[in-house]
């Protein structure tokens, strides 16, 4: 089983409102994954990256099984993961064998992806996908959905599409953020049921202040399949036989 996938499954799923909240206790353990995202595929980068306490890591470029395996190896216990992109031509049992933990792949990669076995399968997803798709991705026999965003900040758009996507389904869901997301940014992510961040690209700098930030989440309570979190008013009309006695009178 994939290592990042069990990781996931640890983490309870919640229901959080948005706005006030109670106030609770730090938790002992992180709510919140942080993935970082591996540019270049550099075995030295890979190593540092796995010094830094970070939950997994991410190839985003085309990579060869030969540097995927040392790049495994520098990850040590840490899971690695592969964003199988246009360019890339290594075959799914290649990165099984040479280490891999999980892949990452859009709509548009062949279904034979759906029916990988041993690696943790993720739904790479644009914000631009279209609201009648986002319901059947619930149903896909993916591990979980990760959240391509390109922009340098979290606007409330973002916060829109994860709180309309986690409305839908239970599987975990990930988000793309640039390294300087700010510690308010992962709150707001938090609240919105995001599970887990990939930063990128990496800078090293950056690393132990996302950690503490994500440490600073509280814990969150079970969130059932569907349920949104937010209320909003109704005002009911007067009933239309109240309006005819009014006009007899």
């Amino acid at each position: 089983m994939s290592k990042l996938v069990d990781k996931l499954g640890r983490f309870s799923k919640s229901s959080p409102q948005m706005g006030f909240r109670l106030a609770g206790s730090k938790s002992t353990a992180p709510t919140m994954l942080l993935i970082a995202g591996i540019k270049d595929g550099d075995v030295a980068e890979a190593k540092a990256i796995a010094g830094n306490d970070v939950d997994a890591g991410l190839i985003f470029e085309p990579v060869e099984g030969g540097k995927l395996k040392q790049i495994a190896e520098a990850m040590g216990n840490t899971p690695l993961g592969v964003f199988l992109g246009e360019g890339s031509n290594i075959a799914l049992a290649e990165i099984d064998t040479s280490g891999g933990d999980f892949v990452v792949f859009d709509v548009k990669a062949p279904v034979e992806t759906l029916e990988i076995k041993g690696l943790g399968k993720f739904l790479a997803v644009e914000m631009s996908l279209e609201y009648d798709l986002l319901r059947p991705i619930g149903e896909l026999e993916v591990d979980g959905v990760l959240i391509v965003n390109r922009e340098l900040s979290i606007s409330i758009e973002h916060l829109l599409f994860c709180r309309r996507f986690g409305a839908l389904m239970t599987k975990p869901l990930l988000i793309e953020v640039a390294p300087s997301v700010t510690k308010s940014e992962i709150n707001s992510l938090w609240e919105v049921g995001i599970d887990g961040i990939v930063a990128s690209p990496w800078q090293p700098e950056q690393l132990s202040r996302l950690r503490e930030a994500i440490a600073d989440l509280p814990r969150r309570r079970k969130r059932e399949k569907g349920e949104i979190g937010v209320t909003l008013p109704h005002y009911a009309s007067m009933p239309a036989e109240e309006e005819e006695e009014e006009e007899e009178i």
